[in-house]
């Protein structure tokens, strides 16, 4: 991807370095955000469920091994062969999108119920909104997932 923001052919008269390195910051800007609220949710399910409390270091530290591990291991096994480092960026977001629709439907149900949400209840346009945009990216999943395989 990085390249191709570079060649003219794929990405038209917008192709340039610049380009390619507004993508590559944004890409870092948005695994930088990823981390960030994985330790931030760990931290409170650790302390508010399980009832454990570590020093945010050690939850730092751990959120971040979870995160790298599973790339750095597959950046070793397939080489660093830029082709297949592309593969696996496409089908990590492919796999995400997949993920996206067993947190929507949930979200939305339990943000519409009055007896968890009190006062702060979706409003019923909100919820009917919510779930028909869900539905949509749903659907939109699904063909990709037929283009993809």
């Amino acid at each position: 991807m990085y390249n191709a923001l570079q060649d003219s052919t794929i990405a038209g008269a917008i192709a340039s370095s610049t380009l390619s390195t507004l993508f590559a910051l944004a890409l870092l800007a948005s695994g930088q955000n990823s981390t960030i609220t994985g330790t931030l949710t760990g931290q409170i399910v650790m302390e508010g469920f399980l009832h454990l409390k570590l020093p945010q270091w050690i939850i730092r530290i751990g959120t971040r091994i979870f995160a790298l591990l599973p790339v750095i291991v597959v950046a070793v096994l397939f080489g660093y062969q830029e082709k297949t480092l592309d593969q696996l960026l496409v089908y990590s977001q492919v796999f995400l999108s997949i993920a996206l629709p067993f947190s929507i439907f949930p979200l939305i149900y339990l943000t519409s119920k009055k007896s968890l949400m009190g006062e702060f209840t979706n409003a019923k346009w909100n919820t009917i909104l919510g779930y028909a945009v869900s539905i949509i990216l749903t659907i939109l999943n699904i063909k990709l997932l037929f283009d993809i395989f």
